[in-house]
């Protein structure tokens, strides 16, 4: 009987903030829908508590930590996924330019 094999913590440091390597269009996908799931809960949080109170000082705190995680999460996948289409992983920057990010990606 086949085991599932979970990913180890070097697996996953290595997919969401290391720029080396290639990403399949799966992992790709899941990867992006991961950081998405991270940064949404903070923000999910903030929205039920009371403005102004320390929980939302909290709350909103964890959320900017969690924006520039998945910021630099979704550039290392951009430049993993450009990598496996024989491309340069600079051009991840074009994730920056609002029209061009939408065609090119």
């Amino acid at each position: 009987m086949d085991r599932i094999r979970l990913p180890e913590k070097s697996d996953l440091t290595w997919l969401f903030f290391k720029t080396s390597g290639r990403v399949s269009r799966a992992a790709y996908f899941l990867g992006g829908l991961l950081v998405a799931i991270v940064q949404a809960f903070p923000l999910y949080r903030f929205t039920l508590v009371p403005e102004g109170s320390p929980e939302s000082n909290m709350w909103s705190f964890i959320f900017f930590i969690a924006f520039i995680g998945s910021l630099w999460s979704n550039i290392v996948l951009a430049v993993k996924r450009l990598h496996d289409l024989d491309k340069p992983g600079i051009a991840a920057l074009v994730l920056f330019v609002p029209v061009v990010s939408i065609v090119a990606f």
